[in-house]
């Protein structure tokens, strides 16, 4: 026999009653019932129920073992009586009674437990994340993860592509976020960076002749953290030669409607072709580029039902600059006072001077609050009759210049869908946002500057950046957003060094200063490129949403903290000043105040 194990622990089932059997594992859970000890043994791969005897050896050694011992058993397969199977266990048909027991390794008090999986302070649950990963929830979730990835590998190779790898270390570049920099020890006082993405490599790819790449890559950004961010971080990498938009599109749908298909757990997934949202639509409907559309919510621009109407503060609003709007949110059964003073208030917390509303009120038989009082019953009616409203519903308004407002209006937009529980929970919705701005006015810097990718072709090519306002300018640039989260960005290359240069021109950079920062690719594109477009969904947020999480660390197995730190590891931490005379660098650490 092995030694240790002839079955894993979720592998046993009631045609092996009688069979002779040895077990190792983590002692997941101990019960004492009169005298007899059940233990459930607990490996990778599943649960089984062990019964010992006073009289078995070993008994008294693994009474007093603590939870998450490890432990070696021999014992023979029985079948449980009728009115102890647990038909929850796959295992539970049957227990091992012991005839012998090893401990291979005694476990110290834990800092956690590992049974029941009850909520425990993140600092430490990261600390101690090799116990925590031995939680059902996370361990399932990482190896969901794996199979996530196993499974997009299957579906890229068999639409023709082909994985090729890329540099980690690489130059630093101007655009995106904050790079992390390597120092270099044969060339004092140059720096490496890690890559924020693949992105000039797998252009230089397409130029170099190869047709379809893909890679599983990893990323890194030093950037603020959020829920759905992490410093590091993995992206399904593609690019293709001679495509169209719709191309990628065609090529992207059937592996991302087929890894959610087979991973989705009963949940409905939207059939491809996925929905095309231009990104100007996607504001004015939903208040943001990355909709949820499980919410029905839709908003409308209802200005015109206000200008030189009843409701002063309205019109003055839309009489005081020609780009002001009045915005109507609607609220399909949210028709109380109540329900609408709420939301009066949430709007206050949310830095706003309140929200104002018309509601059905059931008292009156009519539309009710102060707007529908001073627009009138007919204007009122009017109104809500466009939005599609009636009995028992209610509307919400946004008034003044959309591109300030628009933000706060599609957080009012979500909290409507989900106090209003309008949003499924059972179903995966993606949509394409398509026809971003090439450019946008940055206030900060008073210029005009690249507003997604600047490596993107412009629609319209030359024509279009020597002949339009650059604020009209639109770009082959695309997301993928599912559920309200932005799984991926992507866009047709420019392809083009002439292009390329007047593009970054006009966002107020010099020739010289493209050809320093990205001579390597310009100069390829002057050997002859082929038109190329890709884009990159990212690994984490697609498991997180099969996962059914709301965090991206809860599905990675040793993730950074909300501070950017390895609890586990002690990282980042400081380095032995040999070490820092090597790399000819010397720390200039900020001066306390």
């Amino acid at each position: 026999m092995h030694a240790y194990r002839s079955h894993t622990c979720g592998a046993l089932r009631s045609t092996d009653a009688g069979s002779s059997v040895r077990l190792s594992g983590w002692v997941h859970r101990k019960r004492d019932h009169g005298g007899l000890l059940f233990i459930d043994l607990r490996d990778h791969y599943g649960l089984t129920q062990l019964v010992l005897h006073p009289e078995t050896p070993g008994f008294d050694v693994v009474e007093r073992l603590r939870a998450e011992s490890v432990i070696r058993v021999d014992g023979e397969v029985v079948l449980r009586e009728a009115g102890t199977v647990n038909p929850n266990l796959p295992t539970g048909e049957i227990e091992v009674r012991v005839k012998a027991v090893e401990v291979l390794s005694e476990a110290a008090e834990l800092p956690l437990p590992v049974f029941g999986e009850p909520e425990y302070p993140e600092e430490i649950r990261l600390k101690h994340r090799y116990l925590d990963l031995r939680r059902e929830t996370l361990h399932r979730n990482i190896v969901l993860r794996s199979k996530v990835i196993s499974s997009i590998r299957r579906r890229m190779v068999e639409q023709g592509f082909l994985e090729y790898q890329t540099p980690i270390l690489t130059a630093s570049s101007p655009e995106g976020a904050r790079d992390f920099l390597v120092p270099s020890r044969l060339h004092p006082g140059q720096f490496y960076a890690l890559p924020q993405a693949p992105q000039q490599f797998k252009q230089l790819l397409m130029v170099s002749g190869f047709d379809r790449y893909f890679q599983i890559a990893p990323c890194f950004r030093d950037e603020d953290l959020r829920a759905d961010r992490s410093l590091e971080f993995y992206q399904l990498d593609v690019e293709m030669s001679f495509v169209t938009q719709e191309d990628v599109f065609a090529a992207i749908e059937p592996v991302m409607h087929g890894v959610f298909e087979e991973f989705a757990d009963g949940k409905k997934v939207d059939p491809y072709p996925f929905v095309r949202i231009p990104y100007r639509e996607a504001i004015a409907m939903f208040g943001t580029d990355k909709p949820d559309l499980r919410n029905p919510i839709e908003m409308s621009d209802v200005s015109d039902h206000f200008r030189d109407g009843g409701f002063g503060l309205f019109n003055k609003i839309l009489a005081a600059d020609a780009k002001n709007a009045v915005w109507a949110i609607p609220a399909p059964t949210g028709g109380s006072r109540a329900f609408c003073d709420r939301m009066n208030s949430w709007a206050q917390g949310e830095g706003q001077p309140g929200l104002g509303y018309i509601f059905w009120s059931e008292d009156q038989g009519a539309w009710g609050g102060p707007i529908a009082k001073n627009l009138g019953a007919e204007a009122t009616d009017a109104l809500m009759k466009s939005l599609g409203l009636g009995k028992g519903d209610a509307a919400f308004f946004a008034a003044g210049d959309p591109k300030v407002f628009h933000k706060f209006a599609g957080n009012a937009r979500t909290k409507l869908g989900q106090d209003l529980n309008l949003i499924s929970d059972d179903e995966f919705k993606f949509c394409w946002i398509v026809d971003f701005p090439m450019f946008e006015w940055s206030e900060e810097e008073k210029k005009v500057d690249f507003s997604h990718n600047p490596f993107s072709m412009p629609q319209g090519e030359m024509e279009a950046l020597t002949t339009k306002d650059p604020l009209d300018v639109l770009a082959y640039q695309y997301d993928i957003v599912c559920n309200g989260y932005e799984l991926c960005s992507g866009a047709i290359r420019n392809h083009k060094a002439e292009i390329m240069l007047k593009a970054f021109e006009i966002a107020g950079y010099d020739a010289s200063v493209v050809e320093e920062q990205f001579g390597g690719m310009l100069n390829a594109f002057r050997y002859g490129a082929p038109p190329h477009g890709g884009l990159a969904p990212g690994i984490d947020r697609i498991v997180m949403l099969l996962a059914n999480q709301t965090a991206i660390r809860e599905v990675i197995a040793f993730p950074l903290n909300q501070q950017g730190q390895d609890l586990l590891m002690g990282a980042p931490a400081q380095v032995q000043e040999k070490q820092l005379k090597e790399l000819h660098i010397r720390p200039a650490l900020p001066l306390k105040v």
